[in-house]
C-alpha cells in the first residue's frame, strides 16, 4: 500500500472473529485478517494504488477544480469509461444516508475496477489486487485546489466480507424493493452475484435503461409500506432525480449485465484462491485427499463459469447495447490474426458471441494460483473437446468449441502445453 501524502493508512481493527471459510464443514474456520492470508498487511498492487504512486512521483496529475472535474479526472486515470455508468438508488456503500430514488449513486467500472460516486457525498473505490481481491478505499471530502486522501477502508466488511461473498473481500451487487428513503422493502436475490441469475430477478433498486426489450424485471420501481401492505410505483429514471447531476443520464442494459458477469467471476475465484491458501497453509504446504478433492470441484464450478454454462436468458429480441459502451468495451480487446475476440458481443440469445469469460486475460486470472489454473484448464479442456464433454458442459455446439479453443491457444499466454 503506498502511503505518501495521497493515500493515508487507516487505522486497522483487528476483531479477533473467526470468519467461515469456503468449506464444506462448517467447523472449518479461518480469518482473511490473519496468516496466512493478512489481508490489511499486504501492499497492494491494484490499478488505485498504482496511480498514487504515479501521482507522488509527479507521473500522474488529476483535476482538483470541482468534485465532478475530480471524478471525470480520475476515472480517465483509471482508464474507466464514463459509458459504463449505471445508477442504483438503494441505500447501500458507506454513504447510505444520502443514496436514495432522489439521489442515486453512480457506478463506473472497467475489468479490474469500480468507482461510485454519488452528487453530495464522496468517490469510492473498489480495486482487485491479483493476489488478495477486492481492496476497498474511500476518498475523504472534497476540497477544491486538493487531491484527497483514500483511506484504505475497514468499514466494508459486514457486507463485503459476509454471506453475500463467502466471508472473503468481494463485490456486491443486490436486488431490491428500495423505500423513498432508500431502505429496503423487499429482497429479490442477495448473498449471489453472477450471469446466471434471471434477468426478472435483478435491478431492484437500480435504474435500467436501453433497449433492454425485457417484458418483465424489477428495477426502475420503487415502493412503501403501510400496515405491512407494501405498494409499488414507477420510480423511472428522471422521475425524481435531477440526472443532470450525473456524467451521463443513461443507466444502461449492456453495462449492467457485463458489470454483473464481472462480479461473479472475481468473487469466484477470490473465494477459490483463499480457501487454497487456508488449505496449503493448515497442511504445511500440501493439500490432504478431501482438500484436493473440494478445491478440484470447485475448479470445476469456475470452469463452467468461465464457459457461461448457466447463462440466464436474454429476452426473445435480444438486446441493444449503448454503442458508446460497446466501442469503450472492446478499445483494448485481444484479437486473433482474423480478427476473433473473447469481447465480441451477440446480444441476439447471449451476452457474448463466444461463450469464454474475457476475463482470463486479466492480472485476476494471470496471477493466480498454478494449483487453481491447471485445474480449470483441465475442466475447460473437457468442455471445449468435440465429443464426450460432460452433460453439464454440453451447452456449447462443436463449432463455437473449436472457435474458443483457437482464441485461447492465439490470445491466452500461459496455456499448459497439453493445451496445444
Amino acid at each position: 500500500m503506498p502511503t505518501p501524502r495521497h493515500i493515508a493508512a487507516s487505522a486497522i481493527a483487528l476483531l479477533g472473529v473467526t470468519l467461515p471459510a469456503l468449506a464444506q464443514s462448517a467447523e472449518r474456520l479461518f480469518n482473511f485478517r490473519e496468516p496466512p492470508h493478512s489481508y490489511f498487511e499486504h501492499k497492494p498492487k491494484d490499478r488505485l494504488a498504482k496511480l498514487h504512486q504515479d501521482l507522488d512521483a509527479g507521473k500522474a496529475e488529476l483535476d482538483t477544480s470541482s468534485d465532478r472535474a475530480f471524478l471525470v479526472s480520475i476515472l480517465k486515470a483509471l482508464e474507466i469509461p464514463e459509458s459504463s455508468q449505471i445508477l442504483v438508488f438503494s441505500a447501500t456503500s458507506l454513504q447510505s444516508e444520502i443514496i436514495n430514488p432522489r439521489n442515486p449513486r453512480a457506478l463506473y467500472f472497467n475489468e479490474d475496477t469500480y468507482v461510485g460516486w454519488v452528487p453530495g457525498g464522496r468517490v469510492e473505490v473498489s480495486a482487485i489486487d491479483p493476489e488478495m481481491g477486492a481492496m476497498f478505499y474511500v476518498y475523504e471530502r472534497f476540497t477544491p485546489g486538493r487531491i484527497p486522501v483514500p483511506e484504505r477502508s475497514t468499514r466494508c466488511f459486514a457486507c463485503h466480507a459476509g454471506t453475500a461473498t463467502n466471508y472473503v473481500p468481494g463485490l456486491i451487487a443486490e436486488s431490491v424493493l428500495v423505500s423513498m428513503a432508500g431502505s429496503s422493502l423487499q429482497t429479490f436475490r442477495r448473498d449471489e452475484q453472477g450471469h446466471q441469475i434471471p434477468l426478472e430477478s435483478r435491478f431492484g433498486g437500480w435504474l435500467l435503461t436501453g433497449k433492454h426489450n425485457l417484458s418483465k424485471h424489477e428495477g426502475n420501481v420503487a415502493g412503501q409500506s403501510d400496515a405491512g401492505k407494501i405498494t409499488r410505483f414507477d420510480a423511472s429514471p428522471g422521475r425524481f432525480s435531477d440526472l443532470s447531476l450525473h456524467l451521463r443520464q443513461t443507466s444502461d442494459i449492456l453495462p449492467h449485465l457485463v458489470h454483473e458477469h464481472q462480479l461473479g467471476f472475481e468473487n469466484r475465484l477470490f473465494q477459490l484462491s483463499y480457501l487454497l491458501r487456508h488449505y496449503l497453509n493448515e497442511g504445511k504446504g500440501s493439500l490432504t485427499p478431501d482438500a484436493e478433492k473440494e478445491i478440484d470441484a470447485k475448479c470445476a464450478e469456475l470452469a463452467r463459469y468461465i464457459l457461461f454454462a448457466d447463462e440466464a436468458a436474454l429476452p426473445a429480441k435480444g438486446i441493444e447495447g449503448d454503442p458508446d459502451f460497446i466501442r469503450d468495451f472492446q478499445a483494448k480487446k485481444i484479437t486473433t490474426r482474423s480478427g476473433h475476440s473473447l469481447k465480441d458481443f451477440d446480444l441476439k440469445t447471449r451476452l457474448f458471441k463466444y461463450r469464454c469469460t474475457y476475463m482470463l486475460h486479466t492480472d485476476s486470472w494471470k496471477e493466480a494460483p498454478r494449483d487453481i489454473k491447471d485445474k480449470v484448464y483441465l475442466h475447460m479442456a473437457q468442455g471445449l473437446k468435440e465429443t464426450g464433454t460432460p452433460r453439464d458442459m454440453s451447452h456449447l455446439p462443436v463449432s463455437e468449441r473449436l472457435a474458443i479453443r483457437a482464441i485461447l491457444k492465439e490470445t491466452l499466454p500461459g496455456l499448459p502445453s497439453w493445451w496445444r
